[in-house]
């Protein structure tokens, strides 16, 4: 077992706490740290005291900035690094999974589809490292780590540029760093010009180590063996590769040829790249049944954004017909005409987007994140690593509106390749406007043809369909989609003016039927918003039912059912009946991914809504509220440290959603780390708001109580109007905090003022069991037991946990809290035993530092409740 070097933690105590050992190999030893700057577990590398004066403090740091400079999916990025304790050492993100070497020892040879996806996936880290002047020259299935499954190549902290700025050559002898097992590599996973000691070394020295590992997957067993390793290396010299389907005759024989033309004694006779390898692989691959392969990408790609750093997913995700999956942006289409126009310009991109997201041969990121690229300063470069995307489809549009009513549409697609910029495909389209439909159909089929995409019959059909015959009414709902912008705000003004335009697409033209669909979506959002008359819901039934009438096969129409279900009459299971039927359509959908998942974890499916939220992310990269969304399912499993980061990858995309801030600060509180809590929370402040900060915070989730003592005394002094009017949130709020104040007035008081409004909720809604639930702890912050008891249980019958993973446990909570307040502790911990549970963010450790059950603390139940949760 490895022994922390002497005074390495002591020299390193002002920026890491080193928890526990992790692990050896054969240069050096890996520790569990705290980073306490940054309140994250990370993986401390350290070298051993041989390998140190063999590389050099200052090549080492040379080195490390390299490979920090790396962020992509299936890289395992470097955070830090140093020298201390005349050590060397460097951090990388702690990843909660295996080595590729630990599921081979427990599995034996892996399944053909599983190999092949994890050596496309490092395959893609290594193609990008290589374009970035960075070799590893250590592939081994030690330094492949499996997150979720998938692939992440560590140790590229160790790695040496293609080429040294200085012009050096590395004058340590072979020999010695052989013995190390530092920067030459691993013997039995070395190309014969690296074991010779070569030093001008190029990147197919990796590719060779990943084909070697790609045999060992597929084989159980290494293709080169002797009695030693000298024995082996000699073999790779001598004899020729053995074929794999001697061992496995299942295995293609294009997958067999590809991989022994890449283990080649001499690199000419190599395949010139890890992009060409791959390409080799998957030429003939064949179409293997994968049933879970949906979940468990969707898993893996918010954890590789996360540990990554970048959102690079460049040809990743699923498969059709054994061919990988191009991802595709389409960016706002630019008007060149009328100011006035933008919205036509803005349709016309849309509708191409429409599609091309229905071919199953593409991924089409969505338009909430590709519409953030309007007119953007940025290069296709950088937009397709931020996206993910391999291509960008940009456009002009101009509607030229010529006399005597004839009016023309101009539209001059491109397709760019994303990696270097250059152009796959460009046409100009010239046509009268009544054409225009003809015109994203043409533009739709010459992008799928450039990016050799089949197209079926079923598919052309698709591509093919009108959503109207009437302009006028086409340019309607081309408007009402300006205003509701998909219908993806909370802007009630602005859909209810959209709701106009939609209502008049469809008197134009009574068989719209997408203009049917998102009429019904603008009402039930207005509905869920917080306008609830019983006509508009009504309303928005009636249009989804007449969409779906009209067009059976219209995912929009099954979306906007769906939402109705699930937003206005709380009906998750048929709402995820529809949504499913919609996927069949639409697969890659995003918005129908969160649908999926929001009706999940409503039936408390969080596994799959986990998974979905994952997918959904990856086709929406820059999306603040699926992030959000994935955050919140994290949160909710207790994973805190992967809804930690997911809170950050939120916030990076903006700091303006406050519910982010406060599951960040939950993450925290899950651990039972208050400090952690109260420093996000400082942190934070200074740019924000900080009376509504502070009031969400507390309302949101019950985090009052976690400010420090000056932040809360601006809390008890806070308006209604710092909780946006909700004199409900504000009354529980502060009733709890000044009750822990001590000031059992005032809590009677604030309790009181919510009572009234909760009432009044109830009045108009019997089955609000939210209403039922908060106006139970109001009722015990007032002292009347039995009215506060009676109004928490019938709240957790409307809504149990059985139906409603969200909402049961809230009601729960309260009912919990009203039983502390009220003195029955055994009462309280029978409904805290159910609360762990189940899937939910409060835990053992949160129960432990929250001051709300401070009572209970010596309590025999208790204290085992939170020692085993």
């Amino acid at each position: 077992m490895a022994v922390l070097p002497m005074g390495l933690a002591e020299a390193l105590r002002d920026r890491y706490l080193i928890e526990r050992e992790l692990g050896r190999g054969g240069m050096a030893s890996v520790f569990l740290a705290r980073d306490l700057r940054h309140h994250r577990l990370v993986a401390l590398k350290v070298l051993d005291a041989g390998p140190a004066p063999a590389v050099g403090a200052e090549r080492f740091q040379r080195e490390i900035q390299l490979a920090a400079g790396l962020q992509h999916p299936h890289i395992l990025t470097v955070l830090d690094s140093g020298e201390a304790a005349e050590r060397l050492w460097f951090t990388m993100p702690f990843v909660e999974g295996e080595s590729l070497r630990d599921r081979m020892r427990r599995e034996g040879p892996l399944p053909v589809d599983v190999a092949l996806r994890l050596a496309r996936e490092v395959a893609e880290g290594l193609e990008y490292a290589h374009q970035h002047g960075v070799i590893h020259r250590d592939i081994k299935p030690e330094n492949i780590l499996l997150s979720a499954g998938h692939a992440l190549i560590a140790d590229f902290g160790i790695a040496r540029g293609l080429d040294h700025p200085s012009g050096e050559t590395d004058t340590t002898t072979t020999g010695d760093l052989t013995q190390a097992g530092l920067v030459v590599g691993t013997p039995a996973y070395m190309s014969p010009e690296q074991a010779s000691g070569e030093r001008a070394l190029g990147p197919s020295v990796d590719v060779y180590s990943l084909a070697l590992v790609l045999y060992e997957m597929l084989a159980g067993a290494p293709p080169f063996s002797g009695a030693s390793v000298r024995a082996a290396m000699l073999k790779r010299f001598s004899s020729a590769v053995p074929s794999l389907r001697e061992a496995r005759p299942e295995i293609p024989q294009a997958i067999d040829t590809a991989i022994r033309k890449q283990l080649a004694p001499d690199p000419a006779n190599r395949f010139p790249s890890a992009a060409v390898f791959v390409e080799a692989l998957e030429r003939e691959r064949p179409a293997l049944a994968r049933p879970r392969l949906a979940a468990r990408i969707a898993v893996t790609l918010g954890i590789l954004a996360a540990l990554g750093g970048g959102l690079w997913w460049a040809r990743r995700g699923a498969e059709a017909g054994g061919k990988a999956v191009a991802r595709l942006a389409v960016l706002p289409f630019e008007n060149v005409g009328d100011a006035q126009d933008e919205y036509f310009a803005d349709g016309v991109a849309d509708a191409v987007r429409g599609k091309l997201s229905a071919l199953p041969g593409l991924q089409v990121i969505a338009s909430s994140s590709s519409d953030q690229y309007k007119r953007t300063a940025k290069t296709p470069q950088q937009v397709g690593r931020e996206l993910g995307a391999e291509y960008l489809l940009v456009g002009k549009v101009r509607w030229q509106k010529t006399g005597g009513g004839v009016s023309r549409v101009q539209v001059s697609p491109e397709l760019i390749q994303a990696s270097n910029g250059t152009t796959r495909w460009q046409q100009p389209f010239d046509a009268p406007l009544q054409d225009v439909f003809r015109v994203q159909v043409d533009i739709a089929t010459r992008v799928a043809q450039a990016l050799d995409v089949a197209l079926g019959a079923g598919a052309r059909q698709q591509l093919t369909e009108r959503p109207t015959q009437n302009m006028a009414a086409y340019d309607a709902f081309l408007r009402g989609e300006q205003l509701s912008n998909r219908v993806g705000i909370t802007d009630v003004d602005a859909l209810r003016r959209s709701v106009a335009s939609y209502e008049q697409a469809v008197a134009l033209d009574s068989g719209f039927a997408l203009a049917w669909a998102q009429l019904s979506r603008a009402l039930s959002t207005i509905y869920i918003n917080g306008s609830r008359p019983e006509a508009e819901a009504q309303q928005a039934a009636s249009a989804a039912q007449r969409a779906l009438s009209l067009s059976p096969d219209l995912p929009q129409a099954h979306f906007a059912q769906a939402l109705y279900l699930s937003g206005v009459r709380h009906e998750h299971a048929r709402a995820l009946e529809e949504v499913t039927r919609a996927r069949k359509l639409a697969p890659t959908n995003a918005e129908l991914l969160s649908m999926a998942a929001l009706a999940e974890q409503q039936l408390g499916r969080w596994d799959d809504a986990l998974a979905h939220f994952r997918e959904a992310q990856s086709l929406d990269p820059r999306s603040v509220a699926t992030t959000r969304r994935l955050a919140r399912v994290l949160l909710w499993l207790r994973r805190y440290p992967e809804a930690r980061q997911a809170c950050d990858d939120a916030l990076r995309l903006s700091n303006a959603s406050p519910d982010v801030l406060d599951f960040k600060v939950a993450t925290f509180v899950g651990q039972g780390d208050l400090a952690g809590a109260q420093a996000v929370l400082r942190d934070a402040l200074p740019e924000l708001d900080t009376a509504r900060t502070l009031a969400h915070l507390g309302a949101f989730i019950g985090l009052f109580w976690v400010p420090e003592r000056q932040q809360r005394e601006i809390l008890l002094k806070l308006s209604p109007r710092a909780f946006d009017d909700d004199r409900v949130s504000w009354g529980i709020t502060l009733a709890q905090a000044y009750l822990l104040e001590g000031n059992v007035r005032a809590s009677q008081a604030y309790a009181d003022s919510a009572r009234i409004e909760l009432e009044d909720a109830i009045a108009a809604n019997p089955k609000n069991a939210l209403a039922h639930g908060a106006l139970g702890v109001a009722l015990a912050l007032m002292g009347r037991r039995a009215d506060a008891v009676e109004h928490g249980e019938l709240a957790i019958r409307l809504e149990p946990v059985a139906t409603n993973g969200v909402t049961g446990p809230f009601l729960l909570h309260f009912l919990a809290i009203s039983h502390l307040v009220l003195g029955d502790q055994e009462a309280a911990l029978d409904l805290l035993e159910q609360l762990l549970q189940v899937p939910y963010y409060v835990s053992g450790p949160w129960l432990r530092i929250d001051p709300t059950f401070g009572r209970l603390r010596g309590n025999p139940r208790f204290e085992q409740l939170i020692a085993t949760r």
